[in-house]
């Protein structure tokens, strides 16, 4: 059985097996979970701290500024399990429905919530309208960090009703061309990874897409060291970790060393590089050192939202 085709550089179609795609949508959301883990431990750290106390972080070992037991996740991960679990049970993008999970999951007290999401989630809740103004200023992570679920149930669907769901998502809280762009960059690169294509295809397709369309994202001139919860230096983090490893290890190792907002950068270059090497690429040490039960959400999630884009 095969759900979607592929399309190879000389226009040929090839099937998309079924087992292939649940695995690497599970690696996926796996690789969200783990990068926000491994991440988390340094975050807002430098590069130089992180070298002083860990030499290379190479380890789920928890701690941090937030306290963290070993393979704890904050936001990055729970934030996208509440929006999952949403899509999944109203079986579409019901905004509303989406704005109601976040605020719940804020009423829930996590362990950590960014600044730009707090005051969307209290307009909704104030005003009762799920989407805030665009605003220059919440050009944040936020949105791109929980949008592997958009992703997932979106596979296979054209690239309009792709972006319109993400933005009912990302508007709740980020109104923000830049974080727009940023988030149709990475669901595209987690489908296209899902898919079986190439790094190459990859950068010539949405990197390259959002590069021309917004310049300020290029990456190649500087190394994006310390980057900050800006969607920009997320981004160039993410791309330089991605494009410049061979393996999902070593891109995480790489993104999450550079400290910062490391838990984000972690979280979403896990979700592509999860998808783009499968269940077989993700370290069988971290794997075992992450919670047991957060896992179990990430996998039956995976597994619910691509079930569900084929049915939209």
């Amino acid at each position: 059985m095969s759900l979607a085709f592929t399309q190879d550089e000389d226009n040929s179609l090839h099937p998309i097996p079924l087992g292939r795609l649940q695995s690497h949508a599970r690696a996926a959301y796996l690789g969200l979970a783990i990068g926000d883990a491994l991440g988390a431990t340094v975050e807002f750290m430098t590069p130089a701290e992180i070298h002083h106390s860990y030499g290379i972080h190479n380890t789920i070992r928890g701690g941090g500024w937030l306290h963290l037991p070993a393979g704890q996740v904050t936001d990055d991960t729970t934030m996208s399990l509440a929006l999952g679990r949403t899509i999944i049970e109203a079986k579409g993008f019901d905004v509303l429905q989406i704005a109601r999970s976040f605020d719940q999951w804020m009423r829930g007290k996590p362990v950590d919530i960014g600044h730009t999401v707090r005051r969307g989630l209290m307009h909704f809740r104030n005003t009762g309208q799920p989407r805030v103004e665009e605003n220059e200023m919440d050009g944040g992570n936020g949105a791109c960090m929980r949008c592997l679920p958009v992703a997932l149930a979106t596979f296979g669907h054209n690239e309009e009703w792709v972006r319109e769901a993400n933005r009912r998502q990302a508007h709740i809280t980020h109104n923000n061309p830049l974080s727009d762009g940023a988030c149709e960059c990475v669901i595209a690169m987690v489908q296209m990874g899902l898919a079986g294509a190439s790094k190459e295809s990859l950068l010539k397709g949405p990197v390259t897409t959002l590069t021309s369309q917004y310049p300020r994202f290029s990456y190649e001139k500087k190394h994006c060291a310390n980057p900050s919860g800006y969607i920009v230096e997320t981004l160039q983090a993410v791309f330089q970790s991605f494009f410049g490893t061979d393996s999902f290890e070593e891109c995480l190792v790489n993104v999450v060393n550079r400290g910062g907002d490391a838990d984000t950068t972690g979280a979403i270059a896990g979700m592509i590089a999860g998808a783009f090497y499968g269940l077989e690429g993700l370290p069988q040490r971290w794997r075992l050192k992450m919670n047991r039960d957060v896992f179990s959400q990430c996998e039956a999630q995976a597994l619910a939202l691509v079930s569900l884009s084929q049915q939209m």
